[in-house]
């Protein structure tokens, strides 16, 4: 069974950091497209951040550019995010997820259970 289980979330005052994980099971992620999506309360889940199969090429979005970065390790099967200088506004669950699709960037079925980040002071 494919799974993809996400850990590392947490309380955190502003302007303190946080690394997620994204353990995935079986070869789930070997050679796919993973991303980091999140999800406020009232609001749609949106992209945070995506990498390629590889590695070699990542994108963000635009509210988490130079705060937040993705990289991955295909021989352990995980997906890490790395994020800095948290802000208020990124209060939300965090998922990790498979991507169908870089152009444009499209989530597939495969979801983690998710992560809590708040940050407050």
């Amino acid at each position: 069974q494919v799974q993809l289980v996400e850990s590392g979330g947490g309380l955190v005052q502003p302007g303190g950091s946080l690394r997620l994980s994204c353990a995935a099971s079986g070869s789930i992620i070997m050679g796919n497209i993973m991303g980091w999506y999140r999800q406020a309360p009232g609001k749609q889940r949106e992209l945070v951040a995506a990498i390629t199969g590889g590695g070699g090429s990542t994108k963000y979005a635009d509210f988490v550019k130079g705060r937040f970065a993705i990289s991955r390790d295909n021989a352990k099967n995980m997906v890490y995010l790395q994020m800095n200088s948290l802000k208020p506004e990124d209060t939300a669950v965090y998922y990790c997820s498979r991507l169908r699709l870089w152009v444009p960037p499209t989530p597939s079925d495969y979801w983690g259970q998710g992560t809590q980040v708040t940050v407050s002071s």
